[in-house]
């Protein structure tokens, strides 16, 4: 999957794709997966962020264009609607074996 193009992330996005892997919610390869980043990107801007200078990183790059942000925007839900989906599928699965369970 192509991710957003390289080098173009809002700020508010590095520090929300950090707090995933800061916080212990989630491991670096299964954040990066999640966000459409590459490992190496998100493991630049953890280390950026433990140093003290995440806000430092893509201060050169222009700003993101606002069709840019839009498909950054509907890619992160379609990935995180992907993954609900997954779960939803999981737990029906579950279910199903379990009402099932005493029959066989």
């Amino acid at each position: 999957m192509k991710g957003i193009p390289q080098g173009r992330y809002t700020k508010e996005f590095r520090e929300e794709a950090v707090k995933l892997v800061a916080e212990g919610n989630m491991s670096l390869p299964k954040a990066a997966r999640s966000l459409l980043l590459p490992p190496s990107t998100l493991g630049n801007w953890v280390k950026a962020y433990k140093a003290g200078k995440l806000g430092e990183i893509g201060k050169t790059q222009r700003p993101l264009t606002e069709i840019e942000m839009e498909l950054a925007r509907t890619k992160r839900e379609l990935v995180e609607t992907r993954m609900e989906r997954d779960l939803l599928k999981k737990a029906a699965a579950y279910f199903v074996r379990e009402s099932l369970g005493g029959t066989r």
